[in-house]
């Protein structure tokens, strides 16, 4: 049978969670990265990611479990795990094994909070993180408007989605897009920049139509976490989240910042319209149906209008451990 990927799931940076959605002391059932897991905010405020089955007698921990303190209870013998792993209580043992006092035996998962999102560390052979999450004053910082967030979920991986960007053909053919500018690309390890520029031709409400300078700048850092910002008529800035669920299957995020605008102004309306029209038929929505159908040719035959696809693959061929990183030789 041909298999539709021929990698694993990429290691990183990834979105499980915007942070305004994750109240003190709740707790929530969650699968990436091909496991179930369990998702919890302590008194205190600290975000905590565990694996889903106590390590007892395999109660799921996101169906039932609840906050005490700065711990997670199990619903089924009300063992506590802290964010971190370790069993820090259980109710009913006059003696706690001594593997509880060595080692986290929950399953945990790095967490950080940045941009208003809680992104979790993934590595299949469970290695700490080897770079930290960029932070975006635009998500953070005074001046610009609340998140316009949208979702999508369909078969693909991260790969697939983050290579789009650099398959310069598809924007004319997909996307009834004028030529798209290569502009300029830099690989600094595990963050790729690109910078292109360039001049649309844009409709006024008047019906007017005007060229006006436009660029795209773009951070990818790691396999899932992407930032560009859009200039154009209006300025709008982005996260791609790409969050995998299993090596077929992934959920993607759009979230958009805009300067901060009176709500109903001409300025206003026209960064909505912005944003949709980069999630609609236009944007994003007119390449789900191809990414959800296609296969990942590891050996494409490529033509000189493709654009950069190649070195793209092999940045991102870091991003996977050795058995499941996909061999990129192609015909060009």
């Amino acid at each position: 049978m041909l298999q539709r990927f021929p990698m694993g799931i990429p290691f990183g940076w990834f979105f499980v969670g915007y942070s305004d959605e994750l109240a003190v002391g709740e707790v929530k059932a969650l699968r990436y990265f091909g496991r179930d897991l369990v998702m919890f905010r302590t008194e205190s405020g600290a975000a905590g990611l565990l694996d889903a089955y106590c390590p007892h007698l395999g109660a799921h921990m996101g169906k039932g479990g609840c906050v005490d303190g700065e711990a997670l209870r199990c619903p089924f013998h009300a063992w506590a795990y802290r964010p971190d792993g370790f069993c820090v209580d259980i109710p009913y043992a006059k003696a706690i094994p001594p593997i509880t006092k060595r080692e986290p035996i929950a399953r945990p998962y790095p967490v950080v909070e940045r941009n208003g999102v809680i992104w979790a560390w993934y590595h299949p052979d469970r290695i700490e993180p080897t770079f930290d999450v960029i932070e975006h004053a635009e998500f953070s910082e005074p001046g610009w408007a609340a998140p316009v967030r949208r979702f999508w979920a369909f078969p693909s991986n991260p790969q697939e989605i983050a290579e789009n960007g650099v398959d310069l053909a598809h924007f004319e053919y997909v996307h009834k897009m004028e030529a798209v500018p290569e502009g300029k690309t830099s690989y600094d390890g595990h963050v790729r920049r690109s910078d292109a520029m360039g001049e649309r031709v844009v409709t006024l409400p008047s019906g007017e139509t005007r060229l006006i300078p436009s660029s795209v700048r773009t951070i990818q850092n790691g396999a899932g976490q992407k930032f560009t910002e859009l200039r154009g008529l209006v300025t709008l800035s982005l996260m791609v989240l790409a969050t995998p669920v299993e090596a077929d299957q992934v959920e993607l995020r759009f979230c958009f910042t805009f300067p901060e605008t009176p709500e109903g102004s001409p300025e206003h309306q026209a960064a909505l319209k912005a944003i949709e029209y980069t999630c609609g038929q236009s944007g994003v929505e007119g390449d789900i149906p191809i990414w959800s159908n296609k296969i990942h040719r590891a050996r494409p035959l490529l033509c000189d209008g493709d654009g950069p696809i190649l070195r793209f693959r092999r940045y991102f061929e870091q991003f996977y451990v050795e058995s499941d990183r996909p061999r990129t030789i192609a015909a060009v």
